[in-house]
């Protein structure tokens, strides 16, 4: 019933955003290091699968796939040390960055010191930099980091996601992540 439950509410979550096409996936493990976070999921290449595509679920925003077979796929979730999220502060003009910890806290950063953030702003993707579409859910503000000789103020993040309660999930099999490799010069011999 629980399954049937968690199966039905990504459903909705599908129909509420007709433009991507998605697939579903159910989370069959998870890395084994407290210093690493992915989940492995059941569908890898075979099934359309692809490196770089998001992953979300009916809550929001969950990563994005790092490693994949043809059977299998390994996706980075938001709280990883490694990851880094584009985002936007809902309701305002603002763009920022979540990232990851090693203790699976998210965190906001570069947000300026002139911004008047508050307690339980919401957070959502903001599309910049091509590896997440706009608007999915990251979490909200929980409690905000101020030092008034830093440039930027940083925030502890609730994510939306219970990532200790993930069992499955929806890749979003459309989006075309963009390779920005290209933009970097090269070194001259």
């Amino acid at each position: 019933l629980r399954e049937a439950e968690v199966l039905y509410s990504l459903l909705d979550f599908a129909r509420a955003r007709p433009q991507d096409e998605y697939i579903a996936a159910a989370v069959i493990g998870r890395d084994p290091s407290p210093f690493l976070h992915y989940i492995i999921l059941d569908h890898g290449s075979d099934d359309g699968i692809r490196h770089g595509m998001p992953v979300v679920t009916q809550q929001g925003l969950v990563g994005r796939v790092d490693a994949v077979t043809a059977s299998a796929a390994r996706v980075q979730l938001i709280t990883d040390p490694g990851s880094v999220v584009n985002v936007r502060i809902q309701n305002r003009n603002e763009d920022a960055q979540v990232t990851g910890s090693l203790n699976g806290e998210i965190r906001l950063e570069m947000v300026a010191q002139n911004i008047n953030l508050e307690p339980g702003e919401i957070l959502l993707t903001s599309g910049l930099g091509g590896n997440f579409p706009t608007d999915v859910l990251v979490g909200q503000v929980q409690e905000i980091e101020t030092t008034e000789t830093e440039l930027f103020q940083t925030a502890l993040i609730q994510p939306a996601v219970d990532f200790d309660a993930l069992r499955a999930v929806l890749v979003i099999a459309n989006f075309q992540t963009i390779n920005i490799n290209p933009l970097i010069p090269t070194p001259l011999p």
